[in-house]
């Protein structure tokens, strides 16, 4: 899993109910967009709002409609689940799991670590490591993901701390490993890049997908001041669409570049007229 991968948001009805069919038209918007793989049910997909069986559909549509490499959220706060989850996926098309740390109960360094390889012991597909400790509080120790990518059923991780010190150490830890370094915040992907990364998981990319997109392409090229000054231009509209208005603000995004996103998730709400003028705004500045 090298290159761009994209958080796909995840469609739903006036009721809140799965659209299928605009599922398809979003996985074909980011498919033409030149991303390189697709993560269904991740943070962006609003997976934590959504059932085991629901989040598997997710996955069987996302792969009948694409014929991209697949890594499916099956994290949950449960090994059980988690398990469970991560079968479904495999079922249903995809070609590795994310897996987000447990949460809630504060588990320590080897509580973590233990989860990991009974997971990875496990599944019937490789497993990547998600840290996300905006959303759970939990951050994951760069010598525990350094152990972790020895483990044969574990291919990487994407790191969503923000934070390029701990992805230079943890890449430093893992280079003698086949281990997928990705990023999971788009306002530092160039400089990901630059320190080592493999890629990224970028809810940018569902908004900007071939902006988000070409960064790797330069970065690929040798043209990481070039990557770099993309990725500049890049951070408000990525702001805004990730950490300020979350998903609401990316369906709003995406619904002015002209794909149909759907509705968020209650309890999420929809944007302010206010807000989404911020957003067309972001995206006319946005480089062609």
């Amino acid at each position: 899993m090298h290159g761009t991968g994209v958080p796909l948001i995840t469609p739903f009805d006036a009721d809140g109910e799965l659209d299928e069919e605009r599922l398809r038209e979003v996985t074909r918007w980011v498919d033409d967009g030149g991303v390189d793989f697709v993560v269904p049910c991740g943070s962006n997909s609003e997976a934590e709002l959504m059932g085991i069986e629901e989040r598997a559909r997710v996955v069987e549509v996302v792969a009948d409609e694409t014929d991209l490499p697949i890594v499916a959220g099956t994290g949950h706060p449960g090994l059980k689940e988690t398990l469970r989850q991560t079968e479904l996926a495999d079922e249903a098309g995809a070609d590795a799991a994310l897996v987000v740390t447990p949460f809630y109960y504060g588990y320590d360094d080897e509580e973590l670590e233990a989860y990991y390889r009974e997971v990875a012991d496990e599944s019937p597909i490789p497993v990547y490591l998600y840290s996300v400790p905006v959303y759970t509080g939990v951050a994951l120790d760069p010598e525990v993901v350094g152990r972790l990518a020895a483990h044969d059923n574990i291919a990487g991780m994407k790191d969503s701390s923000g934070d390029i010190e701990r992805f230079q150490r943890e890449r430093r830890l893992t280079a003698d490993e086949e281990f997928d370094l990705l990023v999971g915040s788009g306002s530092v992907y160039a400089h990901a890049l630059a320190s080592g990364g493999d890629g990224g998981i970028l809810g940018l990319a569902n908004v900007a997908p071939e902006r988000a997109s070409e960064i790797f392409k330069l970065h690929q090229a040798g043209e990481d001041e070039s990557a770099r000054q993309l990725n500049a231009e890049l951070v408000e509209l990525n702001r805004a669409v990730t950490s300020e208005y979350g998903v609401p603000g990316a369906k709003a995004a995406m619904a002015e570049r002209g794909v149909d996103a759907g509705h968020p998730r209650k309890p999420h709400r929809g944007v302010s007229d206010d807000v989404r003028a911020e957003i067309v705004e972001l995206i006319d500045e946005m480089t062609p």
